[in-house]
């Protein structure tokens, strides 16, 4: 049987060491860099103290060497105007879970996400979004996702990394 436990602020480094591996999969390239630092010091702080914004289940790693991380789900509770479908204003979003590749393939994502997603309705959240690659659609499929209801979904990023991607590497 698999036990999540909550996340820990002393488990940021190895939440941003997962959330690497995260884009290292989604992106098909690895991308180091001192938005791990920023990462793992948001993540310090808002995992602390009994109200913290952020929490994740984890899964602990059994391999010898240093302590690890299995796996990992990720998410936050945001607190909106209430609406017809949604009285507690209640949402949270899903933004980070990651399987360590050495462990993949023994329910650790599905585990630490129903242990995120159990915490979410305990609190009353009302609606719960994510982002899926193709490989992970019928895990979240099968806890009961589906498409979105609104038909068209943008964002705006900020000039800055507008610029940064349209801009060429020298």
């Amino acid at each position: 049987m698999i036990s999540p436990r909550v996340a820990l602020p002393e488990d940021a480094a190895e939440l941003v060491r997962l959330r690497r591996l995260m884009f290292l999969a989604m992106n098909g390239r690895d991308e180091p860099g001192s938005w791990e630092r920023t990462a793992e010091a948001v993540a310090r702080r808002q995992l602390a103290g009994p109200d913290a914004p952020l929490c994740g289940f984890v899964v602990d790693g059994d391999e010898a060497g240093a302590p690890h991380l299995a796996a990992c789900a990720v998410g936050r509770i945001e607190e909106r105007l209430p609406a017809p479908g949604h009285p507690s204003g209640l949402f949270a979003f899903v933004f980070n879970v990651c399987t360590d590749p050495r462990y993949r393939g023994r329910g650790y994502a599905r585990a630490t996400t129903e242990a995120l997603l159990a915490w979410f309705a305990e609190r009353g959240v009302s609606r719960v979004d994510l982002h899926a690659t193709d490989d992970a659609e019928p895990l979240y499929r099968s806890l009961g996702f589906a498409e979105h209801s609104t038909p068209l979904s943008l964002d705006l990023r900020s000039r800055a990394q507008a610029t940064a991607r349209a801009t060429p590497a020298t």
